[in-house]
């Protein structure tokens, strides 16, 4: 699955199928074949991390 490069619209579709799809952040990444730290490490560089308790970046 094509992830967007900006990393806006990136937090607002992983958030969208964390929300809607998935159960957890391990959930999505393997159902769409991601890499999680790569994931975690391009949104914390835009200042978001995982919040496990509420299944979203913040």
């Amino acid at each position: 699955m094509p992830l967007p490069k900006d990393p806006m619209m990136l937090l607002s579709v992983v958030n969208t199928l964390l929300r809607d799809r998935y159960q957890s952040l391990d959930a999505l990444c393997e159902e769409e074949g991601l890499g999680r730290a790569a994931l975690e490490s391009r949104l914390a560089d835009a200042g978001f991390h995982y919040r496990r308790e509420m299944n979203q970046f913040r």
